[in-house]
């Protein structure tokens, strides 16, 4: 009555042997370490593996392993300061087309390596690292995307030759006609640069106004594109910082977590990822007088005020030649001596910058520095945050030959050209971005974590085992070898999805070591019931199980449902605690009845029995 087939105690016996060998490389713990890849995101070649171990042996900076994983190479130190000279060594060797990221690595041995096991994902409380919470200014974009619209269509019906005025009027874009017959045109060449967006007519001092407004679906497209375009934006800036395994993803309606595992440079890391700067070419207003225009604070028709990095007054034409988002490819470097960032423009900016080189031989034209900010200020008595525009002319040359898509920014120190280099590099964001919340966890806060985790665990554990001992004898002995087993098989899953590991997980599991004997309480509590009822051991054991089967099931499927719920719609700590839970409550449900049912039917299997140590 009370016995497994063969087959099925070895099923059983290779389950935990195989969550035992894939929880093994836990307990080898971390080492500082580097990890290059390749800037495109292909795989390391063996030869570059081995330029790196040259490179370390050339500098003679001693390294405790390296190897590739992942098309990546990993270098393990024994100090942080062994790493930090390795990493600042291969930067200069290998150059802009890897990235070396710092990072912990663990210290499983190769033979475990070579069977593709690694220890479980920590997250940032347990790591340690920067958490960013970036918010995006929606609106901001939707205005982009006007002032896109009224350039597009100024040059458009400037290229026709109907004379027109256009500007901006809040939320929509009002072209004045010079002429009334040119309306018809006028609407059909606007139709043709978006069919979609909504076109009126109306008389104002009797001249036609077009007045073109975006739709609510093109709003909200725009607004989705913002977080979207931003959070690959800072997906490519994170990347350029070099860190390994970032997180990167949207929150709510219009905010972006940024999580940097391992980061050791929280202001160069907050200067990257939350700058909004940008770029933008324009020829400068001959023959105009900044001066006179700075002391009227107006400046001529067709023109605009700005400053150069001296504070001295400078104007440049209003239509804009390239923006910063046209550009494709960054680098810094120097020329002739001096600090210089090396542009690369897409088509459409190539073939504008060749038409005004090639028709403006021998002008000045300028490069212009724009970034985004938010301050503080006192409105009615209350301190609100406003945004802001700066822009700065950064260089002014003269365009001494006709060039498209490759030319040189100078004018810049040494870290400016390499952090707008960066941003140029990673994208342009499309809509400016806030820092809202920034803390920095140190690795030493993150062992601490681990710690506490460690001891709420054992603790919790030791509780459990000494009450099932105590109470059930020697079926609790069973229901702590099953609790045993389900630790270990929760840390294999952990380790095999890659599901990183946080505070709430470790609660998951707190938790779970509780509700494990939940199901070993049930039936151990029938089979007493049973024997009282003056039923035999055998029929006592076999009642247990089966009877109580159904209300295990129930109670397991019901906080199923709510880990479930909770990872489907909880943010990051809650989903980890939801993963841990979930996990817990799977393996709980085999370890709890058909881990300790075979233990059972081991001990009391195939035996006359009159009594039960329960």
């Amino acid at each position: 009555m009370n016995h497994y087939a063969a087959w099925k105690n070895l099923l059983i016996l290779a389950v935990i042997a195989f969550g035992v060998l894939v929880a093994v490389p836990n307990i080898f713990g971390d080492d500082p370490a580097l990890q290059i890849t390749r800037d495109s995101g292909s795989a390391m070649a063996e030869l570059e593996r081995d330029q790196v171990a040259l490179a370390l042996d050339e500098s003679e900076i001693a390294y405790s392993n390296l190897y590739e994983r992942d098309g990546r190479v990993i270098v393990l130190f024994d100090g942080v300061e062994e790493q930090l000279r390795a990493s600042d060594r291969l930067r200069d060797d290998l150059g802009a087309a890897y990235v070396v990221a710092l990072t912990l690595a663990p210290r499983t041995p190769a033979w475990l390596r070579s069977l593709g096991l690694r220890p479980m994902s920590l997250g940032l409380d347990l790591r340690g690292g920067v958490h960013f919470l970036f918010e995006v200014d929606i609106e901001a974009a939707v205005v982009q995307r006007l002032q896109q619209y009224e350039s597009d269509f100024d040059k458009l019906l400037r290229k026709n030759r109907i004379k027109r005025q256009t500007r901006i009027v809040n939320d929509s874009i009002h072209i004045t006609l010079g002429d009334a017959a040119d309306a018809d045109r006028a609407e059909d060449l606007i139709s043709d640069v978006d069919s979609d967006i909504d076109l009126s007519r109306r008389t104002e001092s009797g001249n036609v106004v077009i007045v073109a407004r975006m739709t609510e679906d093109q709003i909200k497209q725009r607004r989705d594109f913002a977080i979207q375009q931003n959070t690959v934006t800072l997906r490519n800036r994170v990347n350029e910082l070099g860190v390994a395994e970032p997180v990167v993803q949207r929150q709510g309606l219009d905010r972006i977590v940024v999580q940097l595992p391992g980061v050791q440079d929280p202001a160069q890391a907050e200067r990257v990822l939350g700058a909004t700067a940008t770029l933008e070419f324009r020829l400068v207003c001959e023959g105009e007088n900044a001066i006179e225009a700075a002391r009227r604070g107006r400046a001529p028709i067709g023109c605009e005020l700005y400053k150069d990095r001296s504070g001295n007054p400078v104007l440049l034409k209003r239509r804009t030649i390239v923006s910063g988002d046209q550009l494709v490819d960054a680098t810094s470097g120097f020329s002739q001596g001096q600090p210089a960032v090396f542009v690369r423009l897409d088509s459409k900016g190539s073939r504008e910058m060749l038409d005004t080189t090639k028709s403006n031989l021998g002008k000045p034209m300028a490069v212009v520095f724009v970034e985004q900010k938010r301050d503080l200020v006192e409105r009615d008595g209350e301190i609100v945050e406003v945004n802001r525009e700066d822009k700065e002319v950064i260089n002014i040359a003269t365009i001494q030959g006709v060039f498209s898509s490759n030319f040189q920014i100078t004018g810049l120190d040494v870290v400016e050209a390499r952090d707008l280099s960066l941003l140029l590099r990673a994208g342009a964001l499309a809509a400016p971005i806030y820092k809202v919340e920034g803390r920095m966890i140190g690795p030493s806060l993150g062992h601490d974590n681990i710690d506490k985790g460690k001891r709420a665990i054992l603790i919790g554990l030791a509780l459990v085992a000494v009450f099932m001992l105590v109470y059930y004898r020697i079926f609790g002995l069973v229901a702590n070898l099953a609790l045993l087993a389900n630790l270990v098989l929760v840390v294999a899953l952990l380790s095999l999805l890659q599901a990183s590991l946080t505070l709430p997980g470790i609660a998951g599991i707190v938790l779970t070591v509780g509700m494990a004997v939940d199901a070993n309480v049930l039936i151990f509590e029938r089979i007493r019931e049973e024997l009282r009822n003056g039923n035999s051991p055998q029929a006592s054991i076999h009642a247990g199980y089966e009877k109580a089967l159904s209300t295990i099931a129930d109670a397991n499927l019901t906080t199923l449902i709510a880990a479930i719920v909770l990872f489907a719609f909880g943010t990051g700590p809650i989903k980890g605690f939801a993963v841990t839970l979930s996990l817990g409550i799977i393996t709980s449900m085999f370890t709890a009845i058909i881990g300790t049912r075979a233990l059972v039917n081991l001990i009391y299997g195939r035996r006359n029995l009159e009594g039960l140590s329960i």
